[in-house]
C-alpha cells in the first residue's frame, strides 16, 4: 500500500516523534525507513540516504542537531502501534518484527525472552526500524515481455543488491501474472511471506495488492512453506523472496518437479557473484532457472540494469529504466534496447 495519508502513517508514533513528523514537509512516498535507538538520533532513509532529523522536523547531516530518543518514546510507540494489545503479537514478535495497518513492517530489538522451545517474546525493546510499505503499480512492465514463453512464466530469478527494490518488483510481477498480463490469461500464484514484506499482511489480509488469483502464506519458513502450498492450493506458479539456504534449494526442486513455476529473489549484484555462494552457484551451473533479472545497485531504487537466460545470454540492457520513473510515469514501458 501506498504512504498516501502522512497522517495515518505519523499516528503510530509517541506524541513527540508524531510533532516533529507532521512539521516535515518532504514526500513521504520517498521515505523507506525511520529509525528510533534509545539515546541515539532519529535517523530516516529518504531517496536511498540517510539523515538525521531535529526537533523541527528538518532534515539533516549534522548529528548535533539531531533529535534524541529517549526510552519512553519507545514504550509509547510499542503501544500506539499495537493498540496497546501488544499480546495479540508476540508471535511476531518472537521473529522481531511487527506488520501494522497499511503493511508498514516495524522491526525491533531488545531483550529476548526464552523458553524450551526457544524465542519466546521480546522484552525491553530499545531499538525500532520502521520500513515503509511501498507499492509501485507497474514497475516490472519491462520485464514481463521476458518471462514469457507462450503463455507460460519462467522460472525467474531476481538479483538485487540490498535496497535496490527487489521485493517491490517481484511483489509487481506477482500482481501482474495473477491478474493476467497483456493478452496473457491471469495464473494461480502462491507466495510464501516468511517476513510479511511481499504482501505485508495484517490480521492474514496481504496491504499490498498481489492480484485476484494469489493466495498467501505469512510469516511461513520458506522451504516449509512452498511444500504447503503444493499439496493444497495448486498453484501454477509459486513466489518467494530472499533464498538462500540448502533447504530453500531442496524446496525450490521439489515445487519444480511439481510442474510449477518459480519467483524467486536472492542478494547480489551479478550472476558471477552468485557463482561464490556454494548453495546457489549450482543452480546457475544446472541452469535451473530460465531469466536472470538484475537490479543496479549505487544509483536510484530499482534500476533494472540486465536480463539474461539460463545460458548468460543478455536479452535486455537499460541503464535508465527506474522504478522511481515508472511510478511518476516518465519511463518507458519496455526497454530502451534489446538483444537476442
Amino acid at each position: 500500500m501506498l504512504v498516501e495519508n502522512k497522517d495515518e502513517l505519523i499516528k503510530i508514533f509517541s506524541k513527540r516523534i508524531r510533532q516533529i513528523l507532521s512539521r516535515m514537509t518532504i514526500d513521504f512516498q520517498e521515505v523507506q525507513e525511520i529509525r528510533l535507538r534509545v539515546g541515539a538520533p532519529l535517523i530516516m532513509i529518504y531517496k536511498n540516504q540517510e539523515f538525521y532529523i531535529d526537533s523541527q522536523g528538518q532534515l539533516t547531516k549534522d548529528e548535533t542537531r539531531a533529535y534524541v530518543v529517549e526510552q519512553e518514546e519507545l514504550r509509547e510507540t510499542m503501544e500506539y502501534m499495537s493498540s496497546y494489545s501488544l499480546y495479540a503479537f508476540e508471535e511476531e514478535m518472537k521473529q522481531g518484527f511487527l506488520t501494522i495497518q497499511g503493511g508498514h513492517r516495524i522491526g525491533i530489538a531488545g531483550k529476548t525472552i526464552l523458553d524450551e522451545s526457544g524465542i519466546r517474546t521480546m522484552r525491553y525493546i530499545s531499538f525500532m526500524n520502521v520500513r515503509l510499505s511501498h507499492q509501485i503499480r507497474g514497475c516490472s512492465l519491462p520485464v514481463m515481455p521476458y518471462i514469457y514463453q507462450g503463455d507460460q512464466v519462467l522460472h525467474t530469478l531476481i538479483i538485487s543488491p540490498p535496497r535496490c527494490g527487489k521485493t517491490t518488483l517481484l511483489r509487481d510481477m506477482i500482481r501482474q501474472i495473477s491478474d493476467g498480463w497483456d493478452n496473457h490469461p491471469g495464473q494461480t500464484v502462491g507466495v510464501v511471506d516468511e517476513r510479511s514484506e511481499i504482501g505485508a499482511c495484517y490480521r492474514g489480509i496481504p496491504q499490498n495488492d498481489l492480484g485476484i488469483r494469489t493466495d498467501v502464506l505469512d510469516c511461513c519458513p520458506k522451504a516449509k512453506g512452498m511444500m504447503m502450498l503444493i499439496r493444497t492450493m495448486s498453484p501454477r506458479v509459486v513466489a518467494v523472496d530472499e533464498i538462500g539456504t540448502r533447504e530453500d534449494l531442496e524446496a525450490m526442486e521439489y515445487v519444480m518437479n511439481c510442474g510449477c513455476k518459480l519467483l524467486a529473489t536472492v542478494h547480489g549484484n551479478s550472476i558471477d557473484d552468485l557463482k561464490q555462494k556454494p548453495v546457489i552457484r549450482r543452480l546457475v551451473e544446472e541452469r535451473i532457472f530460465e531469466r536472470y533479472v538484475i537490479l543496479k545497485g549505487g544509483g536510484q531504487v530499482g534500476t533494472i540494469d540486465q536480463i539474461y537466460d539460463s545460458r548468460g545470454t543478455q536479452l535486455y540492457r537499460s541503464s535508465i529504466q527506474t522504478m522511481e520513473s515508472i511510478r511518476r510515469g516518465t519511463g518507458s514501458r519496455m526497454s530502451d534496447r534489446a538483444y537476442g
